[in-house]
């Protein structure tokens, strides 16, 4: 009776293992309809909401499972990670390629994890991506890091095979997209980013591709006509307003307007925006353990300070509602999956353990963006900065977004909302203020749906990080 009730279990087990399988295939992605958005195969709106692990490969299996099933929970459905960071990468002791070829993956038969002689480098990606897969996460995948291309580590011939081994590998998944490029100018080796463009688009099934460009730059600056690239990304990058000569610093919604208005119309996403948790302008002289590298001039008070939870929901905030079909969320120490083994302070003077990162407040705070966007019919949405009466600058720029019965404006001051009202359908709406860092709604009452009206938000006097969303609805 006791193996009756043993194989039993078994076969229970068994079973609830099948339907999990069955339930690992993810829809594609396309492009919808008005060009604007990103669906599922059969239509419905896909909010883009990511995470940066670029050295994902560093986390063991059961790690593996901790970060994915916490950014999960969290509501990501995108995990953006680079394949091959540099040539010397490698999981569970084995090596990515041979002797620093990139056109030469180390590939071992079998994929037992408990055999170390089989379970190379890319049966671990493969189990990571099945992961995901089974936790309803889509993988954005970086197939070389820009630097080891422009630092002419890897030939145009080289790119080319590497490249036709990955689709290979991974084309048919339903869950794949493709960034090409990786933190780098498309200025610098154009021909490579294009070669490896098109053989992604013709060794893979039904997965789109995009750019993934260096900071404050655009993927549409060099290939927004190309036919490989579906959608645009952009790096609004981790400088202040002070930082960046070119002076848009953290106007995150400028770098969306600039994209929203060329022709042919293509999708847009702020793809790495100031990570948490990192120094304004990524160098702080007072941590950085690269002590060489200091300037002349360095001082205690060259020391910068770290961008915050308030920092990220101003620029995810700011992004969407400027007409991004999503955004991407990082942290310092969750990009790099910085470790005890590793040397601390870790690169831009991280600190903090990749799995102490997962709790950080910011990251925790974007499902909130997400549940917001798919309240309202999400594929209507256009940007709309119209509705804002009074227009300030930097801090206090409030942007707007609206369908044809909602509109949605943002302040990252807090203080008063002069609103154009009638831009929306209806007599009269309904107001309400809703709070960033909890997702909780504050109602106001109805409002004439005609002329300028005054909303103050729940803490009146402005101040950096008293960020509101004023939601109108038609009554």
């Amino acid at each position: 009776m006791k193996h009756n009730f043993f194989y039993m279990a078994v076969a229970v087990i068994l079973f609830a293992a099948c339907s999990s399988n069955q339930q690992k295939h993810l829809q594609t992605l396309r492009v919808s309809d008005n060009q604007r958005f990103l669906v599922t195969a059969d239509g419905k709106p896909f909010m883009w909401l990511g995470c940066t692990a670029w050295l994902i490969h560093k986390l063991d299996r059961e790690q593996t499972e901790q970060y994915l099933e916490n950014r999960r929970q969290l509501g990501y459905n995108v995990i953006q990670i680079s394949t091959l960071h540099h040539f010397r990468v490698e999981s569970y002791g084995h090596k990515a390629v041979a002797d620093g070829d990139p056109s030469r993956p180390i590939v071992t038969e079998g994929n037992d994890p408990n055999d170390s002689l089989q379970y190379d480098y890319w049966d671990h990606l493969d189990y990571q991506i099945d992961l995901a897969t089974a936790k309803g996460l889509y993988v954005a995948i970086v197939p070389v890091w820009g630097t080891n291309v422009t630092g002419g580590y890897m030939s145009r011939e080289q790119a080319e095979i590497y490249v036709k081994f990955l689709a290979e590998r991974h084309g048919t998944r339903s869950n794949i997209i493709w960034l090409n490029g990786g933190d780098i100018f498309g200025s610098d080796s154009t021909e490579t980013w294009n070669i490896m463009g098109k053989t992604l688009q013709e060794h893979t099934t039904n997965q789109l591709i995009t750019f993934h460009p260096i900071g404050r730059t655009r993927s549409s600056e060099w290939f927004h006509n190309e036919p490989w690239l579906d959608f645009n990304m952009f790096q609004s990058g981790h400088r202040t307003y002070e930082q960046d000569p070119n002076g848009i610093g953290q106007d995150t919604w400028r770098y969306i307007e600039m994209d929203y208005n060329l022709k042919p119309v293509k999708p847009t996403i702020d793809g790495e925006p100031s990570y948490e948790h990192i120094p304004h302008g990524l160098h702080d002289w007072h941590l950085d353990r690269n002590v060489h590298l200091r300037p002349a001039n360095y001082t205690q008070d060259l020391a910068q300070p770290f961008w915050e939870a308030d920092d990220l929901r101003r620029y995810a905030y700011w992004s969407v509602f400027a007409g991004g079909f999503g955004f991407t969320y990082g942290h310092n120490s969750l990009m790099q999956m910085l470790m005890p083994t590793d040397r601390i302070p870790g690169a831009f003077s991280a600190t903090i353990m990749w799995d102490d990162a997962l709790n950080a407040e910011g990251g925790s705070q974007m499902q909130y963006l997400k549940k917001l966007m798919l309240s309202r019919p999400f594929l209507e949405r256009i940007p709309d900065n119209s509705l804002v009466a009074h227009q300030g600058e930097r801090y206090d720029h409030i942007q707007g977004t609206r369908g044809e019965t909602y509109a949605f404006l943002y302040t990252y001051r807090g203080g008063e909302i002069k609103v154009n009202m009638g831009k929306i359908k209806g007599k009269s709406v309904k107001a309400s203020w809703f709070n960033p860092r909890n997702g909780e709604i504050t109602k106001i009452g109805k409002v004439k749906n005609d002329g300028i009206a005054t909303f103050i938000t729940p803490v009146s006097e402005p101040q950096d990080g008293n960020d509101w969303v004023l939601v109108l609805d038609t009554v």
